[in-house]
């Protein structure tokens, strides 16, 4: 019965938040595929799509890949590039290409595993109702932690949970320009597959205003692996 009530205020207290700024549930969803050549080199593709402005209608998609190198059970770097686009009426009302290089640093402790991930981004735009190209950098910090549950690692058969943090920087005022906070759990089926449900808060800096961000996520991930490694990759609302 507390349960219940606690579940019914939490969702009334919700509801009045998103009445009292106008804002509203979005959605966001992800599927990749990762492809372990050995141990050390994979191969990485994902498709993505959010539904900003109703939740019933997408109006952001993004397609992108790269490959990455394990230096070791601790270290990762992958190399990136991806196609992003936004809609407005059926139509694309801005586009974006763009190139990045990303370090992880993971350490475990017990069963949290702590995920210490670095990007630096290259973007370049165009408006194509203006015709106008341009482009700016970006740095990103991710703080991820990962708990299995019912296994001392996230393997075939594992339900896990899983949180994170991640500031945005750019050269442009204001310097941190987005904040991004998810909690969320998913199930491990296999080594080949898993999946990730969870909420994801964002918050866009402006300089004369704030816009916020609550996302309901759904996250699928395939693996081919033809080197019989570990870990398993998690899937998370990982890009942007």
């Amino acid at each position: 019965m507390k349960k219940n009530l606690l579940a019914l205020l939490f969702a009334l207290i919700t509801a009045n938040i998103f009445a009292q700024n106008d804002e509203h549930l979005s959605g966001f969803s992800a599927l990749s595929l990762t492809y372990k050549f050995n141990k050390k080199w994979y191969a990485y593709g994902e498709l993505q799509s959010r539904s900003l402005a109703d939740f019933e209608t997408v109006d952001y998609y993004e397609v992108k890949g790269g490959t990455g190198i394990n230096i070791n059970s601790s270290n990762q770097a992958f190399l990136g590039i991806g196609r992003y686009a936004n809609y407005k009426d059926k139509s694309i009302s801005n586009e974006e290409l763009r190139f990045w290089l990303q370090y992880t640093y993971n350490k475990s402790f017990g069963r949290v595993k702590f995920e210490n991930r670095i990007r630096v981004e290259k973007r370049l735009f165009h408006n194509p109702i203006t015709d106008v190209d341009s482009n700016t950098e970006r740095y990103r910090y991710r703080l991820n932690l990962i708990v299995p549950i019912n296994n001392k690692k996230v393997d075939a058969n594992t339900f896990f949970v899983n949180a994170y943090d991640e500031l945005f920087l750019g050269p442009e005022n204001p310097t941190i320009n987005k904040n991004r906070i998810y909690a969320g759990g998913g199930y491990q089926v296999s080594k080949s597959f898993g999946v990730s449900l969870g909420y994801l808060f964002q918050r866009d800096f402006g300089v004369k205003s704030n816009a916020n961000l609550h996302f309901a996520f759904c996250g699928l991930n395939f693996t081919i692996d033809r080197s019989n490694s570990t870990p398993i990759q998690v899937p998370t609302p990982d890009h942007d």
